[in-house]
């Protein structure tokens, strides 16, 4: 499904975003599934038969059942699921299809196509069809792409590489707030240690040096093009001792800020 057109892509009345009912049951049919259907799990946990075969769900389940599956579905009542599911056909060629089944880890940006689609709908966007085969054709290719994903082991370091650098990226954009390395670590989800072994490896500097820097160089900034001088500068950055702030300063850049300024 990578390399066919979205206009290629027939949708069906059969969508939506639901909370099941208590007693709620998918009960199997006589005749197979006739189309596509992506069924995702967004919380809860049940049991789905897929073809005779008993697959346990919870957050983060992800189905393409295909024309010809047979299907049924229970859930715990205390636990109801959560469901999207989105049927649809395809009026080409198809050579590559995501698996019947796999658990998604990262859910953030799937579930959130899967709502925008559900929503252009429940609207009545302006050309929501059009939309909504574009946001089809990505879903699937969100498959297709975790199905060729990097080993664990790199894919964690990635992970871990984006949140680090969103952290850092967060202490540039903020440079006068009081950072503490408790704070950012609580941010990226790690201990302060390890989070702060982890940054300077992958920054190239301590927390405390990175959050100086960030710091001075939004100073040079105000001072070369804001037309503030040196007081409002050191106030606006947290700065309570402008003589500390001037210390600083010529620490890291050489100069004085009125120099600068």
């Amino acid at each position: 499904m990578l390399h066919i057109s979205p206009s290629s892509f027939e949708l069906k009345p059969a969508f939506a975003k639901i909370v099941c009912e208590p007693g709620w049951k998918w009960h199997k049919r006589e005749k197979p599934l006739q189309n596509y259907d992506l069924f995702y799990v967004w919380s809860g946990e049940g049991t789905v038969v897929l073809n005779d075969q008993a697959i346990p769900v919870s957050k983060g389940s992800c189905f393409l059942f295909r024309k010809g599956d047979y299907t049924t579905a229970t859930h715990n009542p205390q636990r109801p699921l959560v469901l999207t599911y989105i049927h649809f056909d395809v009026h080409e060629p198809v050579s590559e299809v995501p698996s019947s089944y796999r658990v998604l880890n990262e859910t953030l940006d799937f579930e959130y196509m899967l709502a925008r689609y559900v929503r252009l709908f429940l609207i009545k966007a302006y050309a929501a069809e059009e939309e909504a085969r574009l946001i089809l054709k990505q879903l699937l290719i969100y498959l297709l792409r975790e199905e060729r994903e990097v080993p664990t082991e790199r894919k964690v370091s990635n992970q871990l590489h984006e949140v680090i650098h969103e952290v850092a990226n967060y202490v540039v954009q903020h440079p006068g707030l009081p950072h503490k390395v408790q704070d950012l670590a609580a941010r990226a989800g790690l201990s302060p240690r390890y989070f702060s072994i982890k940054f300077k490896e992958i920054i190239g500097m301590s927390v405390q040096a990175y959050i100086i820097k960030s710091r001075i160089d939004r100073a040079q900034h105000l001072l070369l093009h804001a037309g503030m001088n040196v007081t409002e500068v050191a106030d606006a950055l947290g700065y309570r001792d402008i003589f500390f702030f001037s210390r600083q300063f010529k620490q890291y850049t050489g100069k004085s800020p009125s120099e600068i300024r």
